[in-house]
């Protein structure tokens, strides 16, 4: 066998073994992978919109309640990079009475007159935009976890979705201020709070307000 050809078969080695010791250390820290499709997490299908509304604690309606109108914001980063949140949390949108109407270049979902059958919950997302409404008969605050079950993505003491902590670097802002991710499901949807969960690498900017002005 040639020096040559031994060489470049020790490099092969080498590259490989540097390829593998980096991708452990990046599951060892807490880094993840760099974000693809996998990670826009879908709104779910309209004909799990109600009972994922119940699972939430909530009771499903035929059309928006004003009485309660708050709006909370929640920024979702994934090695610095942005998870949407989708439109259609909590909206049935295959119900005719439902309109479907252009935001910002995306399609949002609501303006109702009134459903047949129960097609809204007291939370839901109208558009990509990341605010979260709450239009409720009853003055009663949701919470984060409330949204997150609606979502159908896993929020727990420990988790978001799959990952976890420790081996995951998990983080919770409120308005710009850290809180124990551990109460993260607990945190309330007041009018104008702005909310960042955080996974993995931080974004280079925490958001502490967001834009309400279209809300």
């Amino acid at each position: 066998m040639s020096v040559r050809r031994i060489l470049l078969g020790c490099v092969v080695v080498a590259v490989v073994g540097v390829t593998s010791t980096a991708s452990a250390t990046a599951r060892s820290s807490g880094a993840s992978s760099t974000p693809g499709p996998a990670l826009q997490w879908p709104a779910p299908t309209p004909d799990r919109v109600v009972a994922l509304t119940e699972a939430a604690g909530l009771t499903a309606e035929k059309k928006e309640s004003l009485q309660h109108h708050v709006h909370a914001h929640l920024d979702v980063f994934v090695d610095g990079k942005r998870v949407v949140v989708p439109a259609a949390i909590g909206i049935k949108t295959d119900d005719p009475a439902v309109k479907h109407y252009p935001v910002d270049g995306h399609t949002a979902y609501g303006r109702i007159d009134g459903c047949n059958t129960p097609c809204i919950s007291p939370l839901h997302t109208h558009d990509v935009s990341g605010i979260l409404h709450t239009e409720s008969a009853t003055a009663v605050d949701n919470t984060l976890g409330q949204v997150f079950t609606e979502w159908d993505v896993k929020l727990t003491a420990d988790c978001v979705d799959t990952y976890c902590t420790p081996g995951d670097r998990i983080a919770v802002y409120v308005n710009g201020r850290k809180q124990p991710f551990a109460d993260a499901a607990n945190i309330a949807l007041t009018d104008h709070k702005e909310i960042a969960l955080i996974i993995g690498r931080p974004p280079s900017r925490i958001p502490k307000t967001a834009d309400f002005s279209q809300a």
